[in-house]
């Protein structure tokens, strides 16, 4: 991979996909990335949860508090099924479930993602382009069913992302072989 890029908010910058070191655009405005990536076919936005919740809480409290929103995702696109994942650094299978998703792939069902806690960047990739979108805390991010992408949440992850999906399998890759996420920063956890 490129040199490593650190980010600690919610940012996106675009890249031509031949250069992953330059960005044309590059914006921290939630509304402005919104903008930007609606002409990806990506929908962002932001929630908050209905109750306080602990650091740490566990997925019934989780989904609890975002009923709300979870509820309307699933109603307005025909998902059958909701869990939370939680990541921490010491997870006993960062390194294999890191390299699971760090090589671009497509799904046959859109990757609908809400972020309660930490972060992990998204590179979407569309015609020329490469959208780089780190997501934290209150953002949510919907890649369309076959969208080239890739996920990285860094060598020491830390998040606990709400996951919607509409087959009951999950999460499952169709991996396009190609190598353009060598050639992207990766992302490191602040």
């Amino acid at each position: 991979m490129n040199a490593p890029l650190t980010l600690e908010r919610t940012r996106l910058k675009l890249f031509h996909e031949i250069d992953g070191t330059r960005a044309h655009l590059d914006v921290t405005d939630r509304e402005e990335i919104a903008e930007a990536l609606s002409s990806f076919g990506v929908r962002f936005e932001l929630w908050q949860a209905d109750t306080v919740l602990d650091q740490g809480a566990g997925q019934d409290d989780v989904l609890k508090a975002y009923q709300r929103d979870v509820g309307r995702i699933m109603e307005e696109g025909g998902f059958k099924s909701v869990d939370v994942i939680r990541m921490a650094p010491d997870h006993p299978d960062r390194v294999a479930l890191r390299a699971k998703f760090l090589a671009e792939h497509t799904h046959s069902d859109d990757e609908v993602r809400f972020f309660v806690e930490g972060a992990g960047a998204f590179y979407l990739h569309k015609g020329a382009e490469v959208a780089q979108l780190v997501c934290t805390a209150g953002d949510l991010i919907s890649v369309p069913k076959g969208m080239t992408h890739w996920f990285d949440a860094g060598e020491r992850p830390r998040f606990c992302a709400i996951r919607i999906f509409t087959s009951p399998e999950g999460w499952v890759a169709n991996y396009s072989g190609s190598d353009i996420a060598t050639r992207f920063p990766a992302y490191i956890n602040v």
